[in-house]
């Protein structure tokens, strides 16, 4: 049976407000959620794994972790699920990331920036992000996650770009092979093979899945483009909850198989019944429900469809409509859409639940059977 953190620190004479309070210097500072766990390791031993522990646990395939990792998804639960505490960990994970700030000089004064796996280019008053991971359909991983942030907030803290757009680089599969492929979700091999930390899932989702949703915590946000060619599967699928406009190209997939994963879709629970409702969504996250794009269901998360030799024209006419009316009206009529849609406190309580429960499922021995029983099936439909 696992000790839950409140048993560890009431052992430690502590709570769990006081902790976070002490690790935030009475939330004068604001940690990261990653730094946060390591730096409560350090100060309660024995509560959450530390960063060695960390390092041997990698090296380990999925289904050989010791579930050290649990106690990370329960103890940032309990951070969450306090309000002032938790409120102040979400803004926390909105302020731009170190290598942003390094970076934002090169953006302005050349327009590009080459973050490895992903790049930034300024065109017109247009941010393009371009994540490239060509070898796996453009699928995010460890490697992928840093720069996608990264990019993220330089987008957003370059006053000369008014509208964003998120698409995928030119991809090296076969049956693709130099075509553009918008996201095939959470890298499945790195998956199986160790290589994706529970940490993945609250890094991404608190950081830049909420960052384009609700801007950075100084208050810049940007009206953004979902480009989607091909496949919008898994955490890219979730990103069409989070966007302004989505233009796909005719005949595009999308679809969440989180289930058949043994993981819980992000926010999509939350998010997803708002554009399908209910029923449908109950559909796509238990039994695998797909949207093609052009058929008429798919209209309720697609805004544009067009043929794959229109999009590039598709797409620079809409980043012209976008930014026709003005970025202060734009984000004022975004503000004022989120406010009924997801008050912040419900995500908040979400956001506890969610780390809860995806630990509980990234460290089942059922994540590695229906690894290994869709595998091939999943790599086959592609």
């Amino acid at each position: 049976m696992t000790i839950g953190p409140n048993e560890i620190l009431a052992a430690a004479g502590l709570t769990v407000a006081v902790l976070y309070d002490e690790l935030t210097d009475g939330m004068s500072k604001t940690v990261r959620l990653d730094e946060l766990v390591y730096a409560a390791a350090e100060h309660v031993p024995g509560l959450v794994p530390t960063r060695a522990e960390m390092e041997a646990e990698r090296e380990l395939p999925l289904a050989n972790k010791r579930g050290l990792e649990l106690s990370q998804g329960l103890l940032l639960a309990e951070f969450l699920a306090l309000g002032e505490q938790g409120r102040h960990l979400l803004g926390s994970m909105l302020e731009p990331m170190p290598l942003a700030l390094e970076r934002l000089d090169e953006l302005r004064r050349d327009g590009s920036v080459d973050l490895g796996p992903v790049t930034v280019t300024r065109r017109g008053r247009a941010g393009i992000l371009e994540l490239r991971n060509p070898k796996h359909l453009n699928a995010e991983d460890g490697v992928t996650l840093g720069p996608t942030e990264a990019a993220v907030d330089l987008i957003l803290l370059d006053p000369e770009i008014e509208v964003a757009v998120f698409r995928g680089g030119v991809v090296e599969h076969p049956r693709y092979a130099g075509e553009r492929v918008f996201g095939t979700g959470i890298n499945l091999t790195h998956l199986y093979h160790g290589r994706i930390d529970f940490l993945f899932y609250l890094v991404r989702d608190l950081g830049y899945v909420n960052k384009i949703y609700r801007g950075l915590a100084g208050g810049q946000e940007k009206l953004w483009i979902a480009a989607v060619e091909r496949f919008a599967i898994g955490g890219h699928c979730q990103l069409l909850h989070v966007v302004d406009h989505v233009l796909a190209t005719r005949g595009s997939r999308l679809y969440l198989p989180a289930r058949k994963e043994g993981i819980i879709p992000g926010a999509s629970n939350l998010r997803l019944p708002r554009f399908v409702g209910d029923r449908a969504a109950r559909q796509a996250i238990f039994s695998g429900r797909e949207w093609i794009a052009g058929e008429p269901d798919a209209a309720l998360l697609c805004d544009e469809v067009v043929a794959p030799e229109q999009f590039e024209a598709a797409l620079e006419d809409r980043i012209e409509a976008l930014t026709s009316s003005g970025l202060v009206s734009a984000v004022a009529n975004r503000r004022a859409i989120r406010v009924g849609q997801e008050p912040l406190e419900l995500y908040r309580e979400y956001m506890s639940l969610y780390a809860r429960e995806q630990a509980y499922c990234q460290l089942s021995p059922t994540l590695v059977e229906n690894l290994e029983r869709n595998w091939d099936a999943g790599r086959r439909s592609l």
